[in-house]
């Protein structure tokens, strides 16, 4: 049992792009509290590369002088800002099909012959990439707004990425990268060296990683055909951790009861006054960390600090192969991971699956078929003394294991938050450590608080000698003469 519960310190859900769920938009700090500075993008105070996307959005007819919002510089970097106040649910912008970036694109261009194979998302980095080196791109305007990197960590350096010792946030960032660079050692040799005459020498690993960076925080998905899309304009939308919903942010729909084509649509979700800036909820399920990796900030709220805990049946266990029927009977697998929030319970499906993990010698005879159709709901309360004894065991030398990984103590992280003047990814890094150091010892002191309850939690036989009506309510043995 030993081996066969860890708390997952290097959990990572690989990136799938193409089926990935919630908004990828680009990077941004929050929102701080001073005012936006709108700047008119007709304005000669807005930076030349803005302008010039501005004017292009106008001679495609995208946007005018009827426009309800327009570029600003803001504390997070770009955002838009209205020009007029905006309903509650308004359409702020709306981009034809034929300014998207997707795989359709790709497809039509120069280099779809050669994509038809790869994933989604690589083939959209592929063609950002050769459309940044192309000095005749018909997306130039476009490509000169996006930033050259973000907050993400991937973008950050080995002595930022040592903050981060100890945390889940690390391994899954070096496993992110890991994955990138196999993806482009891959492209590398399959299809960029072959067909040298399409693609600038000038190629490299920072390309890609730039390219895939674009999409992790840009990219818009959950969209009706739409799986992975970039759309100019819309991505410079920011994040506000204030509004509490992400119904009705933006959709596809028909241009018009005659025609074909498509448009992206932005709504803002709640009333905005003229020179404000214009806000959507990225996500509000991902975790710190999540943002952290994907669009470079973190927030306050504690409900954004969880920690993953890893658990699985090891095939070394002589009833691996009744334990993997169970599990996968009732929604599991081999392998559960569980994500445990600051401040709520356990999972829903956690403790069953760690029982059934832990099921062995008198307990195995609830794993016989005579309990196929019960075990789910025996498994919801604890089994024996034994079992339950185990698993909390178990999960609190992980959780100490974790915590012995970590350089700092959260009184010592809050110290240096409290003193300030820390650059950004340095308070990042300090947030996320101290979110999950509060996670793991919450974890650990729900099991340590459930070992003090062992001798006078019910157990398994004693409810079914109840059930029987052998025994009493208050546990004394029933004879009949």
């Amino acid at each position: 049992m030993t081996a066969s519960v860890a708390v997952a310190t290097g959990f990572l859900r690989l990136p799938s792009l193409q089926n990935s769920s919630g908004i990828f938009t680009r990077q941004r700090n929050l929102p701080k509290k001073s005012s936006v500075k709108p700047i008119c993008a007709s304005s000669s105070e807005l930076p030349e590369n803005v302008g010039k996307f501005w004017k292009w959005l106008g001679d495609q007819g995208v946007v005018s002088g009827k426009s309800v919002a327009e570029p600003a510089v803001v504390p997070e970097g770009l955002g838009l800002v209205a020009r007029r106040d905006i309903g509650r649910n308004e359409v702020v912008l709306e981009i034809p099909k034929r300014l998207w970036i997707n795989p359709e694109t790709v497809m039509a261009s120069k280099i779809g012959f050669l994509c038809g194979e790869l994933k989604p998302w690589v083939s959209v980095a592929l063609f950002l990439i050769r459309e940044k080196y192309a000095e005749d791109s018909s997306w130039r305007v476009y490509l000169d707004v996006l930033p050259e990197s973000t907050h993400s960590t991937i973008f950050w350096s080995e002595e930022e990425l040592a903050e981060l010792k100890g945390t889940q946030l690390l391994s899954n960032t070096l496993g992110v990268k890991e994955y990138v660079e196999n993806e482009f050692s891959k492209l590398q040799e399959d299809i960029i060296l072959p067909n040298k005459e399409l693609f600038s020498s000038r190629i490299t690993l920072d390309d890609f990683i730039w390219a895939f960076g674009i999409l992790r925080s840009r990219a818009f998905s959950r969209l009706r055909g739409q799986n992975l899309v970039l759309i100019p304009l819309a991505d410079l939308i920011n994040h506000n951790p204030a509004i509490t919903t992400e119904d009705y942010a933006y959709e596809i729909k028909g241009a018009g009861l005659f025609s074909r084509d498509l448009l992206f649509s932005l709504k803002s979700p709640v009333y905005v006054k003229a020179g404000e800036q214009v806000y959507i909820q990225y996500d509000l399920k991902k975790s710190n960390a999540e943002l952290a990796l994907d669009y470079g900030f973190v927030e306050s709220n504690p409900n954004r600090n969880s920690y993953t805990l890893t658990i699985e049946i090891p095939e070394s266990d002589p009833f691996f192969g009744d334990k993997l029927d169970i599990a996968e009977t009732n929604g599991m697998s081999e392998t559960g991971y569980f994500d445990i929030v600051e401040g709520q319970t356990l999972p829903a499906g956690m403790l069953q699956y760690i029982r059934l993990v832990a099921l062995s010698g008198s307990d195995a005879f609830l794993l016989e078929s005579i309990f196929n159709n019960t075990i789910w709901g025996h498994l919801e309360l604890p089994v024996s003394r034994s079992n339950e004894e185990l698993i909390c065991r178990v999960v609190r030398d992980a959780c100490k294991s974790a915590l012995s990984g970590f350089s700092t103590t959260i009184e010592e992280d809050e110290k240096l938050l409290e003193e300030g003047k820390l650059e950004l990814r340095m308070e990042m890094a300090l947030k996320i450590r101290i979110g999950e150091k509060k996670v793991l010892q919450q974890i650990d002191q729900i099991f340590k608080d459930r070992e003090l309850e062992l001798d006078v939690l019910e157990y398994y036989q004693e409810r079914r000698l109840k059930d029987l009506g052998l025994v009493g309510e208050q546990g004394e043995i029933i004879f009949w003469e």
